[in-house]
């Protein structure tokens, strides 16, 4: 009799295994569709010389565009801080890693001139109170960008976090960071970017 419960046990385990797999698939399937709606399935652009340029997510891509709500209540799209560069940081406030580099990154945007968007995983928080008691723990002061949908995050396919691009002036990445950055290696990033 126990060997039969046991089997029961070890079958419905397997039966949720390949339930929830499944399930897991078609949610990022849904999440990638998303991002490619955002994108407009748009690959390529004119640069400044009319010259097509790719946009993507290796170093020397023109970086993706994305729009979201602020924790403020503003709508910021990447695409306005053109002649500016711009830190983008992906993160939430359940994960380590962010929490310990989230010091770092305010001291960074208050000593150089860099825009830094801090997007936020928000459809993995709890609460959007959890978003601001953190930002107010660490005194943030760069905008704090609210992904609600996961639609910026799947349009770079996030999957570590966090993950940071840094996009020089002209729009285009000039550096990626999976996992979490200190300040000397943003300045020194920083530094290089035109």
């Amino acid at each position: 009799m126990k060997k039969w419960i046991l089997f029961v046990v070890v079958l419905g385990m397997l039966g949720w295994a390949i339930y929830d797999f499944i399930d897991s698939k078609e949610n990022n399937a849904d999440q990638f569709k998303n991002a490619e709606e955002v994108q407009v399935g748009e690959t390529e652009i004119e640069n400044e010389k009319g010259e097509e340029t790719e946009v993507g997510l290796d170093i020397g891509n023109v970086a993706p565009d994305f729009e979201l709500e602020t924790l403020d209540g503003d709508m910021v799209k990447l695409s306005d801080f053109r002649g500016n560069k711009v830190m983008i940081n992906f993160w939430a406030t359940w994960c380590p890693p962010c929490r310990a580099e989230m010091p770092d990154m305010e001291r960074f945007h208050q000593d150089k001139d860099i825009v830094i968007l801090a997007v936020n995983l928000t459809d993995t928080e709890n609460s959007i109170k959890n978003i601001e008691n953190f930002a107010n723990e660490f005194n943030l002061t760069f905008p704090i960008l609210l992904d609600k949908d996961l639609i910026a995050s799947a349009l770079y396919a996030i999957k570590p976090i966090p993950t940071t691009y840094m996009v020089d002036s002209k729009g285009y990445i000039s550096f990626r960071a999976f996992g979490p950055m200190n300040y000397d290696m943003m300045v020194q990033e920083f530094e290089k970017m035109d």
